[in-house]
């Protein structure tokens, strides 16, 4: 096909700096190729590399929990695994596990703590949910669930434990709800009167090892002890594994949670040095599995909510081919946003059956697609469509890639 037919004249694209490349799986040729060696902002097209990472390391379960026992008492420690009373997922093992155990508990803090936010991040989204703070052992998301209730004069919220940390806008006469944390600390200030709409809302909270001893003693009903270390004399620690890692790579892909990637980069770390330094799940990968990108990733953090990640469309491309090589297709498209369907395409690119299977990106001024197109005739491509620097509302940017990539779609 000519050039003029993947990338066509559209005022959108004037504004901003593109890059596109398309790619033939079978044939192993390049179709097209626009700005496919240059650098862009991924945002969460850095997600496929975290997907990655966890498809070489983690296998089929997520570790939720080592602990030793010694005469009566256990010793247990974060993996960084954040499915633990998270509402999205099943309960898992871990909760019935301490529940039922009868030695004394003792949490045992990480020897290294990553920072709560990634290089690079706004440190002013701190109160929103796609902002909660990683750490090695989550629980309820990170975050607080606040659910605001017609009928009611304060809100719902959980974990319970911060029922105490609210403080209402008393003089509040606003139409809807909403709920902000303090900067500093886990005080809470939420707006609400009696007659406003039902709402829900996920308010990250300020992590720390000592927080996690307080809200394991609420749920479990159970004197916890924190401790600086295993001691020495202890037997080798054992692995409790919670859900599928599915389950986790689906939420991340679907609806590209943040949170929900960097913890996943932390387990990973984990696995491979014994520590939750995300820094060293990258460099493992760089060096082992991503050394024949065609261009070096610059690469800081699982979620993509930095602006130092670099990637470039061809090395997102070949990233997609390896993926593609790990993965059944079908199972692959199940997990990716399919267009008209899932996730964060759900209203774009819609065809009587899917045609488009990927991951989006997107930060202020700068918006990516970058996954599988399956043509009419049944054909499977791979692509990366990256747009940064534009000034025009994201969704012209969208209306000018679902052009381009239908008539693909349609004509080839």
């Amino acid at each position: 096909m000519e050039t003029e037919e993947f990338l066509q004249k559209t005022n959108a694209f004037d504004t901003g700096f593109q890059g596109f490349v398309l790619y033939d799986p079978e044939k192993e040729e390049i179709i097209y190729d626009h700005n496919g060696d240059k650098y862009f902002t991924p945002a969460s097209n850095t997600k496929l590399f975290t997907f990655y990472t966890g498809l070489k390391i983690l296998g089929d379960s997520i570790p939720a929990l080592k602990y030793t026992i010694h005469h009566d008492s256990l010793v247990f420690w974060g993996t960084g695994d954040p499915s633990f009373l998270h509402k999205e997922f099943e309960e898992s093992n871990v909760l019935s596990f301490l529940q039922d155990r009868q030695e004394h508990l003792f949490y045992a803090a990480p020897k290294y703590s990553e920072e709560h936010f990634g290089p690079g991040w706004s440190w002013d989204d701190y109160n929103w949910y796609y902002s909660a703070e990683r750490g090695a052992f989550p629980m309820y998301g990170n975050t607080v669930n606040f659910k605001f209730d017609p009928g009611e004069n304060q809100p719902g919220i959980l974990p319970t434990h911060f029922k105490d940390s609210l403080i209402a806008n008393s003089g509040y006469t606003g139409k809807s709800s909403t709920a902000y944390r303090d900067r500093s600390k886990n005080r809470f200030l939420y707006k609400h009167q009696i007659g406003n709409e039902e709402e829900e809302q996920e308010v990250p909270f300020i992590y720390s090892e000592n927080l996690v001893v307080e809200l394991l003693r609420d749920t479990l009903n159970k004197e916890i002890e924190k401790i600086r270390e295993v001691p020495d004399h202890f037997p080798p620690a054992k692995t409790i594994y919670s859900i599928p890692s599915d389950s986790l790579y689906k939420r991340m892909l679907q609806v590209s949670d943040n949170f929900i990637a960097e913890q996943l980069l932390m387990m990973s770390a984990q696995q491979i040095s014994d520590s939750l330094k995300a820094e060293n799940a990258i460099q493992f990968m760089k060096k082992n599995h991503l050394q024949d990108l065609p261009d070096e990733p610059i690469w800081v953090d699982g979620s993509g909510l930095s602006n130092y990640n670099k990637f470039t469309p061809r090395s997102v491309v070949k990233l997609l081919e390896k993926i593609q090589e790990e993965v059944p297709m079908d199972r692959l498209f199940e997990l990716l946003p399919a267009g008209g369907e899932s996730g964060t395409i759900k209203n774009w690119y819609k065809a009587e059956e899917p045609y488009i299977f990927a991951k989006t990106g997107t930060l202020s001024n700068a918006h990516m697609l970058s996954g599988f197109l399956r043509t009419k005739e049944g054909k499977v491509l791979i692509f990366s469509f990256m747009n940064n620097n534009y000034t025009v509302p994201s969704s012209e940017i969208k209306r000018g890639m679902e052009k381009i990539l239908r008539n693909i779609y349609l004509n080839y």
